[in-house]
């Protein structure tokens, strides 16, 4: 009885200390301007799911005039990542084989398209940094990119600035 309480014991304890150990240091997310509304901000996600956004403009409202683009930039903001959303992201990331993918993407020749730059800083301290003018790299880099630009709307932000 003694060994089964014993055993139970060392299981529960390594279950305790077990955690998910994420191939990522830092997942660093830009979505840059266009000739329209589209959703300018920078988000930092940390592996211990924390997150900061950096909201410039349309992250959180829509625009409707040309006047919105005039408006006060809407801040900075903090949440926690919701644990099934981060690891998902996680998953995506590590789908793409980030290391080998090509570091840039788009077709300069058209003028009126946002960029994305996608920086991932890695466990073992290296980084790949993807810019991605008109975000289609690929698809799966889409996803990623959409993925990413819903988490403004699905966390639970507060401004912290």
């Amino acid at each position: 009885m003694k060994y089964l309480l014993a055993l139970i014991a060392v299981v529960f304890l390594f279950s305790c200390t077990t955690q998910n150990k994420s191939n990522y240091s830092k997942i660093h997310y830009e979505a840059g301007a266009c000739f329209g509304f589209c959703p300018m901000f920078k988000i930092t996600i940390n592996p211990d799911r924390t997150a900061v956004i950096d909201a410039e403009r349309f992250t959180f409202t829509d625009g409707k005039s040309k006047d919105d683009f005039s408006g006060t930039k809407e801040g900075v903001f903090k949440a926690t990542i919701k644990e099934a959303d981060y690891n998902k992201l996680v998953s995506m990331l590590d789908s793409l084989n980030l290391k080998s993918i090509k570091n840039y993407y788009g077709d300069k020749n058209v003028t009126d398209l946002p960029t994305s730059h996608l920086k991932i800083t890695f466990a073992d301290g290296t980084s790949k940094h993807i810019e991605d003018y008109g975000k289609h790299g690929t698809e799966d880099l889409q996803a990623v990119y959409e993925f990413i630009e819903g988490l403004r709307k699905s966390q639970t932000w507060t401004k912290v600035d």
